[in-house]
């Protein structure tokens, strides 16, 4: 009798073992996100943008970037700079020069006070920023 109860317990630590294998191998990231903050926060985002209100082009697109830079930290992303971020997430991008040319339009508008930003422009950042956020998973 002892043996059968010896073999069991040995038995549920496999398959324990094989479990916990499995869901750390399988695991997306280390951290959870909050999809339906992210979601939310990118509905504002999107709708600040504003046909014909130019005032509206680069405050979207800095938005948008700060949020991108929140699903990157956490996800878990390594790095000090958004760009150190960024660069550590190269294989989630599924068109990482969008994300990377979105980046630099928001670093002209951050560094430069004369930086001209038409609705187009805009609007294609903020592509490029939702596509980024759906392949990390926050909408």
């Amino acid at each position: 009798m002892n043996i059968l109860v010896v073999v069991f317990l040995i038995i549920i630590l496999l398959v324990a073992a094989a479990l916990f294998v499995t869901m750390a191998l399988t695991k997306k990231s280390g951290r959870t996100m909050d999809v339906a903050k992210y979601q939310s926060r990118w509905m504002s985002i999107e709708s600040s943008l504003k046909n014909g209100e130019p005032a509206t082009y680069p405050l979207s697109i800095l938005n948008a970037d700060k949020l991108v830079d929140a699903a990157l930290r956490d996800r878990g992303m390594a790095g000090q700079t958004m760009s150190e971020r960024m660069k550590a997430a190269q294989n989630i991008w599924s068109n990482a020069d969008h994300v990377w040319g979105a980046h630099k339009i928001r670093n002209r508008i951050a560094h430069e006070p004369d930086a001209e930003v038409t609705y187009e422009i805009a609007a294609r950042s903020l592509a490029a920023y939702k596509q980024a956020l759906k392949d990390l998973g926050a909408v």
